[in-house]
């Protein structure tokens, strides 16, 4: 679905810049515990190894009310180190529909692909929580802070993965558990409906947990971006994170785990 962006941006580019520029990166997730806006965050963080300051100019890009939201701490969890996402939000009580968000990306600076992938990913998750709800895309609202954090969660994503655009986006099969999760329309069986609206296609795997593995933000991300699903891909490995979401799951793994590299050929 939608990999019209990212297939293959730099196919054509290999025999003309062979000297003057490296190959693309390949980038891999392998989603231990599942995928959050969050996690998404941290481990592209890691990949870009953006600057402070940057990440400061990119925030205020997308929207100056992010200014200073984001933070990537160390975390721990069962004594292993990894990187977090720590957002901060300042509290709005607006309602925004699709159309709302689309024209706040359109006039915000973030820059045309970043702008295109991001208006793509909440195109898709309108769809999803539309069908859900018997609504179509334009009637969804995006509830207050939540409408927030998904701007910043996939806005910020997006710019950040224009920034790598890898050649290649491989994620592991997702791991699913049974469980339910709390929501404003009460408590919901996981996976949550909008993520299994967008699961078509999509490898799936047995997760030892209970609860919510995936949300729909992570979901909605990995098809605009265009990600493809399967094993370890054939790299050379260069940077690599583990990544922390909000969730602990007991007696079983937490974490995902980010790498990026040099395609090879074996």
């Amino acid at each position: 679905m939608s990999n019209e962006h990212h297939d293959h941006p730099h196919s054509h580019d290999h025999h003309h810049h062979e000297h003057d520029a490296p190959s693309a990166p390949v980038l891999t997730v392998r989603a231990h515990s599942g995928l959050s806006g969050d996690m998404f965050l941290a481990g592209l963080l890691r990949m870009t190894e953006i600057s402070p300051d940057e990440l400061e100019a990119t925030l205020v890009s997308i929207m100056p009310e992010l200014s200073g939201c984001v933070q990537l701490v160390h975390k721990e969890v069962n004594h292993i180190g990894g990187w977090h996402a720590q957002v901060t939000l300042p509290h709005q009580h607006e309602h925004r529909t699709l159309a709302d968000i689309l024209s706040l990306i359109a006039a915000g600076g973030m820059s045309d692909e970043g702008k295109a992938l991001a208006s793509q990913t909440f195109t898709l998750l309108a769809q999803a929580e539309g069908a859900v709800h018997g609504l179509t895309p334009a009637q969804v609202h995006f509830h207050e802070v939540g409408a927030l954090d998904s701007i910043l969660d996939i806005c910020l994503s997006c710019e950040l993965f224009h920034r790598l655009s890898p050649s290649r986006f491989v994620a592991s099969p997702l791991p699913m558990a049974d469980g339910f999760v709390h929501c404003a329309h009460g408590v919901i069986p996981v996976p949550a409906p909008a993520v299994l609206e967008l699961l078509d296609g999509v490898p799936v795997r047995p997760f030892p947990g209970q609860g919510e593995t995936v949300t729909p933000t992570a979901m909605a991300l990995l098809k605009a971006l265009g990600a493809e699903f399967g094993p370890w891909p054939a790299m050379q490995v260069e940077k690599k994170a583990l990544v922390y979401g909000t969730r602990v799951f007991e007696d079983a793994p937490n974490g995902a785990l980010f790498a990026c590299g040099r395609p090879e050929e074996f």
